[in-house]
């Protein structure tokens, strides 16, 4: 997500469900707009994440991205971790459902490296704990995150590091909304395994994880230089591109 707390135009303040009133966008990303809202029965500040489905995509695409959402809250509300963002409520409005969170103030890693440049490797080591801290509670719950990547992770300003975004997370048991031939997440952290379509499991998250930490790192800069390839994670050698193929 990105653009956060940049006030709307058109916002109007809507009241969604008759209880959530949307202030302002948080961040849009390629499965909708979380916003910045307040709940009006409990009277505090909430995170709202809402579907925006292109007039153009196909009606059964347009079913899918909803699903996905639903999917999302339900991955997520399994989780019980501080690490994990808590979500409150879902709601259908307008012919869609819309995923409503706790709202964590601070940036994500994304934003705090783009402005910062490299952290300290007391920062990096203490990120990388408490994400894996995450992803342990959520692989305990049997699900699989399938994008942790930097603007996934939040650094909030009292100081925890909270793992958000499970739109692409699956659930043990559950069946794959992918589509045949269909890779998602981003290519810079997606694990060879997945990148290759076979089935990933708790290990693709941890690769992302240990790719997620070179991007805060002193030299993130040089190694995404040498990436090999867009399906790449800067960590990848020489060997690795050799074994799967995707560097030719």
């Amino acid at each position: 997500m990105n653009d956060h707390d940049k006030a709307s135009p058109d916002s109007g303040e809507r009241l969604v469900a008759g209880r959530y009133r949307l202030r302002s966008v948080l961040g849009t990303g390629g499965m909708g707009t979380v916003w910045r809202a307040s709940d009006e029965v409990l009277h505090r500040d909430v995170a709202v994440k809402e579907v925006r489905a292109s007039i153009d995509l196909p009606a059964e695409r347009s079913r899918q991205l909803h699903v996905r959402l639903e999917r999302e809250a339900w991955a997520a509300a399994r989780v019980n971790a501080r690490g994990v963002v808590t979500v409150h409520d879902v709601v259908n409005f307008d012919d869609r459902p819309w995923i409503v969170m706790e709202l964590v103030r601070g940036r994500s890693l994304a934003d705090v490296i783009s402005a910062e440049g490299a952290l300290a490797p007391k920062a990096v080591a203490r990120i990388g704990t408490e994400v894996l801290a995450a992803l342990r509670a959520a692989h305990g719950a049997g699900v699989l995150h399938r994008d942790v990547k930097p603007a996934n992770v939040l650094l909030a300003d009292e100081g925890r590091v909270v793992l958000t975004d499970f739109g692409i997370a699956t659930v043990e048991g559950d069946t794959a909304l992918t589509m045949t031939g269909e890779i998602v997440g981003s290519p810079e952290y997606l694990a060879p395994e997945r990148a290759l379509g076979r089935t990933p499991g708790t290990a693709s998250d941890l690769w992302s994880l240990g790719a997620l930490l070179t991007r805060p790192s002193k030299d993130a800069r040089h190694s995404a230089e040498r990436a090999p390839c867009r399906h790449c994670a800067p960590s990848w050698t020489t060997s690795c591109r050799r074994r799967t193929g995707l560097g030719r």
